[in-house]
């Protein structure tokens, strides 16, 4: 399986980077994954939430052609424990979905049309984070997702 994470703008801040460096470089190990950035947009000045959702939007609608499914992280969606979340890709893979697409949103979140896209919706915390920092979580928790599923001794329960 294909995964991808779909991000808006580049992270800007040397440890975080660092850090989803770390976990990209181990997730090659399990699967094909891929961060997909998408630049800024220019021109924000004046501009509402809703506009600014509105423009992301279609530059991230056109990133899920071609994906058999696309997962947004959004603070409104199912949180899962980090077994309950391999239990998830596990059942992916079993269903054939060859590429899964996660989306991490603007600092607004995401525009209605892309709720209308998704297949589902999940969350990391009940807390708000930077949306750069879910960088980080997420590919460490994907990291330890693979390693649930293939019995290794990262994930401790």
């Amino acid at each position: 399986m294909n995964v991808k994470l779909i991000v808006i703008s580049k992270t800007d801040q040397p440890y975080l980077q660092e850090g989803i460096d770390i976990y990209v470089k181990r997730l090659k190990h399990y699967t094909n994954f891929e961060m997909e950035v998408i630049p800024a947009l220019k021109d924000q000045k004046g501009a509402s939430a809703d506009e600014i959702k509105e423009r992301e939007a279609a530059l991230l609608l056109r990133r899920f052609e071609g994906v058999d499914r696309v997962v947004l992280l959004d603070e409104h969606g199912t949180e899962r424990p980090s077994v309950g979340f391999a239990q998830y890709l596990q059942k992916q893979m079993n269903a054939g979905v060859r590429t899964l697409a996660f989306v991490v949103g603007g600092a607004f979140g995401f525009a209605p049309s892309v709720y209308a896209a998704a297949h589902d919706k999940i969350s990391l915390s009940q807390m708000t984070f930077n949306h750069q920092m879910v960088r980080l979580f997420f590919v460490e928790q994907l990291y330890r997702a693979f390693t649930i599923l293939r019995h290794e001794p990262y994930h401790n329960e």
